[in-house]
């Protein structure tokens, strides 16, 4: 038992001195942009550019419609084929990994071969169109976390009590998805937009192919020309991360507890 526990706690140690190290180098080295003297003054200038500010809002409000976007189309289809066609799980299960084998610059390529300027369906030659193409894009991108993540949810409760109960009080199919079924799974969700939100505020190739002002390209082009700003840029999304798992962990006290049978 000692020697376990031992050994326990020096992998524990190799681990948060593998992730922590690499983290408080990069704070040491944010913070010596005036020579000699540690300062924040590549935060102030990295939170002081306008561009900064206008791509990161860009891809905030993306982020919140690619969310929407998944939701509406996973959490249907997830609690569908659950409910009355679980011999199509495979292949749905398949169909939403394929995002994870197709290269994203291959999806753009063919967003932008079928929808460019060229085709019989010119989307792309609009602000609008390029930026429904992009939360599309970046919707099946995260197909394959957000489907699992909700799946996982729903096979924590007993879908088809649920169903029965709802329908028996007189509730139809909208009604039992967004009062019975989503609130069961909020915290699967929840998961699932998390893992949606780092994608999108993370993402370059598909911003930057469909010239789009994200924040991917514009963090990249400050990569290739600045040294400091880049390694605070880099701590200021690491925040935004924590924040948003806390945020979860905060949300999930409140959610209504998962229930496999109508009282």
């Amino acid at each position: 038992m000692k020697s376990g526990r031992f050994w326990a706690w020096v992998v524990f140690i190799l681990g948060a001195a593998y992730f922590f190290i690499p983290l408080i180098a990069t704070i040491e080295f944010s913070l010596r942009m005036r020579r000699g003297v540690y300062s924040f003054d590549a935060y102030k200038v990295v939170l002081g550019d306008s561009q900064f500010q206008a791509t990161f809002l860009f891809s905030v409000i993306v982020a919140i419609f690619t969310i929407l976007l998944g939701v509406l189309i996973v959490v249907p289809t997830a609690y569908w084929i659950r409910l009355r066609l679980p011999q199509l799980r495979p292949i749905v299960e398949f169909i939403t990994l394929l995002p994870l084998v197709i290269p994203a610059i291959v999806i753009v390529f063919g967003y932008i071969r079928m929808y460019g300027s060229n085709s019989p369906l010119p989307f792309l030659g609009s602000n609008l169109g390029a930026n429904a193409l992009l939360v599309i894009g970046y919707a099946a991108l995260a197909l394959p976390y957000m489907y699992r993540a909700v799946d996982t949810g729903l096979r924590t409760i007993d879908v088809r009590t649920l169903t029965e109960a709802a329908q028996i009080l007189g509730a139809g199919w909208g009604t039992i998805i967004t009062r019975v079924i989503l609130p069961n799974v909020l915290i699967a969700v929840l998961s699932g937009a998390f893992l949606t939100f780092a994608i999108v505020i993370g993402e370059f190739t598909m911003a930057s192919l469909l010239n789009r002002p994200a924040f991917g390209p514009y963090l990249q082009n400050l990569v290739a020309n600045r040294a400091y700003e880049p390694a605070a840029l880099s701590i200021i999304a690491f925040i935004i991360t924590w924040g948003c798992m806390s945020l979860i962990q905060i949300l999930s006290r409140f959610a209504p507890r998962s229930a496999s049978r109508p009282n």
